[in-house]
């Protein structure tokens, strides 16, 4: 396994991150805790969840279980990087959401609480609170960092100037500010390019990209569905079929490279800058082991400028807009 630090912080993370928002949901209780026990075995040592994982009506049932868990020893609290987030709405009462400096404290107790840990890592807004100013935020997050419960702040689904708002607040208190940005970013879905990307670039944050195979259409479909493995329903089938000529060539490429094309992709978000570690949800320990699998795939120069004309990106960012 390779680690790398986690933005400028001092943090060292696994070059892969393990997603458990399918723990509970789509994992029962038993393969969740072989999966996580798997990916320690393997090196991976950083874990992303949220508080609302779980779904409608068990949101914590995700932290309930990555708590069991810890709650087994051996050590495995103190050798994960837990990362959590906060944001959704729990429960319905009014102060039970967002970035309010009660629902920050309340929030992070409640995690704690399931995930039978005294402190997070990494604490991360799963998204912005318009409503809510950055220096009450940040009074906030760093009383927990002096009450021990928390090390790091991290972002997710920001826009650069979110970011960039977020670190001259934290600069004006002389505070570390954010560390992180998880952000949805693949070859299809590359909007990140434009100014979240050089946003964290210039402030030192580490990016940390969700749904890297954009929901199964770049591990593969077409050549799964021929073989009858699956099939694409919904909003899937309606993205598959808009982008099924790119699709087509990147899993015949895939081909050429002598690898499977989950593989590619995750291996081309490998080599783009300013990212951390791609989050990996596996809902198995064969989807685990096809992950750990892009950590020996390497890209050269030609193989980069095939996947960018596939699924052209933004080369001219942060000023794309005016070239």
């Amino acid at each position: 396994m390779h680690y790398t630090h986690l933005g400028r912080s001092g943090l060292k993370v696994s070059r892969l991150c393990l997603g458990t928002m399918n723990f509970g949901p789509q994992s029962d209780e038993a393969t969740a805790h072989s999966i996580m026990d798997a990916a320690l075995d393997s090196g991976i040592n950083f874990f992303d969840t949220a508080n609302v994982y779980g779904g409608t009506g068990h949101r914590g049932w995700t932290e309930e279980i990555i708590g069991r868990w810890f709650a087994k020893g051996s050590e495995r609290r103190e050798r994960t990087v837990l990362a959590t987030k906060l944001y959704g709405t729990m429960t319905d009462r009014p102060n039970e959401s967002r970035l309010s400096a009660l629902n920050i404290r309340r929030a992070l107790d409640a995690s704690l609480k399931r995930l039978q840990t005294d402190y997070i890592d990494v604490y991360q807004f799963h998204h912005i609170d318009r409503d809510t100013p950055w220096d009450e935020i940040w009074q906030a997050i760093e009383v927990a960092v002096q009450q021990g419960k928390i090390l790091y702040s991290g972002s997710s689904n920001f826009a650069g100037w979110h970011i960039a708002q977020a670190q001259e607040a934290a600069r004006r208190r002389h505070y570390t500010g954010l560390v992180s940005e998880q952000s949805i970013y693949n070859l299809l879905t590359r909007q990140v390019e434009l100014e979240v990307i050089p946003a964290a670039q210039q402030y030192g944050l580490g990016l940390i990209p969700w749904s890297p195979l954009h929901g199964g259409l770049l591990g593969g479909v077409l050549k799964k569905e021929q073989q009858g493995v699956r099939r694409a329903e919904g909003r899937a089938l309606e993205a598959l079929r808009k982008h099924e000529e790119q699709i087509r060539r990147y899993e015949d490429f895939a081909d050429e490279l002598g690898h499977a094309p989950g593989d590619v992709a995750l291996a081309w978000l490998l080599h783009q800058p300013a990212v951390t570690a791609p989050i990996v949800g596996p809902r198995t320990q064969e989807q685990l082991d096809a992950a750990i699998r892009a950590l020996d795939v390497t890209l050269d120069a030609d193989a980069l400028k095939r996947l960018d004309d596939i699924f052209p990106g933004h080369r001219t960012a942060p000023e794309d807009y005016a070239w």
